[in-house]
């Protein structure tokens, strides 16, 4: 049941982005060069930009192989650095152009479409991301000489970032869609690992569950979609210092504690999966922000994610740091970036998390 391995992992979800101008690609190699130096080994990053500035898919079906060979160029890095990739398929948000993207070209199609929320359901922009899925997982890498869907660099495909529906809070119609994405991922690659993408928000189907969603749902169901035989690992995501604005330092962080014991005990209990933290992290556009706090929260994730994978043989295989950047990208602050050549204490820290999850996943082993 455990995870292939228990890890300690980043998010920069920037690498293909960035990795389009030949000049910038430095960038990418230093961020995996770094990370590996801390005992990092699974980077999540986007596989995806749709529409807009320097889109990997231009439009429906259509790609700039410009773009596709910078993530030739990211996958490669990662696997000269020994770091294995969660490749994320599509973006719930408008960020690189996300689902409102794929409902704007069924609309210049001449579909009718109500909202961004389509995307779960039309018929027409379902089959624009069943071919994305497939131009993806049967890219022929031309650096590496490998296809994606036979690239052991690949840990997991992640069907959606942050999968939300605001015209459906049940949980039911996200699901309905994760239930024919997963099946279409899986008919074409089955050797991969797959993930939904979720943040954890509980649905209608375990009502007591909610208690621990911070105030409201996003229209998903973090136990139903996750059953699902074609899902193999669940994931959480937590921004207390978002969700639970205006709430103390302490609150926040016990509201945490409690997000991430109850997920892992579903998933001990429920699910019978491996779950991963896939994003978390500390804003220094928080009031009252140090680094200090920063490294005291991050602490606190991290022996949490220690203590639940020992006492449940890795049930929780381990948590992505939102999110780490290379120097000279002053363009991708977002208040979460690390820069670990310059953050000497959080350095540190991440690099004895990376060194007590090897150590027990090679105990559990």
């Amino acid at each position: 049941m455990a995870l292939l391995f228990l890890f300690n992992g980043f998010n920069s979800y920037w690498m293909m982005h960035i990795g389009v101008d030949p000049a910038e690609r430095g960038k990418v190699s230093e961020v995996f060069r770094d990370a590996a130096a801390a005992g990092l080994s699974v980077c999540r990053t986007w596989a995806f930009s749709d529409g807009g500035y320097q889109a990997l898919q231009v439009s429906p079906g259509v790609y700039d192989e410009r773009v596709f060979q910078a993530l030739d160029f990211v996958v490669s890095e990662a696997k000269r650095y020994g770091v294995r990739l969660i490749l994320t398929i599509a973006n719930n948000f408008q960020d690189f152009g996300g689902k409102a993207q794929y409902v704007q070209w069924a609309k210049d199609a001449g579909q009718w479409v109500s909202g961004e929320d389509d995307f779960y359901t039309n018929s027409v922009v379902k089959n624009y991301y069943k071919n994305h899925i497939k131009k993806v997982l049967t890219r022929y890498n031309t650096i590496t000489n490998v296809v994606y869907k036979d690239d052991p660099t690949v840990m997991a495909w992640e069907l959606i970032n942050e999968p939300r529906c605001q015209v459906d809070y049940s949980g039911k119609t996200v699901h309905a869609w994760v239930e024919e994405m997963a099946a279409y991922t899986k008919s074409i690659d089955n050797k991969h690992l797959l993930d939904i993408g979720m943040e954890g928000f509980y649905g209608d189907s375990m009502p007591e569950k909610k208690q621990y969603n911070p105030g409201y749902q996003v229209g998903t169901d973090f136990i139903t979609s996750n059953l699902l035989n074609n899902i193999d690992f669940a994931t959480i995501h937590a921004y207390p210092d978002v969700w639970l604005s205006g709430q103390s330092e302490a609150d926040q962080t016990a509201w945490t504690q409690r997000w991430m014991w109850s997920h892992w005990d579903d998933a001990s209990k429920i699910l019978k999966k491996p779950i991963v933290f896939a994003e978390f992290g500390k804003s220094d556009k928080d009031p009252g922000f140090s680094v200090t706090e920063r490294d005291n929260y991050m602490s606190t994730i991290y022996r949490n994610v220690y203590n639940f994978a020992k006492s449940s043989d890795g049930t929780f295989g381990g948590g992505l740091v939102w999110q780490l950047i290379a120097e000279g990208m002053e363009n991708y602050y977002d208040g979460y970036e690390i820069i670990l050549s310059q953050n000497p204490s959080t350095a540190g820290l991440i690099t004895r998390q990376s060194n007590v999850m090897a150590s027990l996943s090679q105990l559990l082993n």
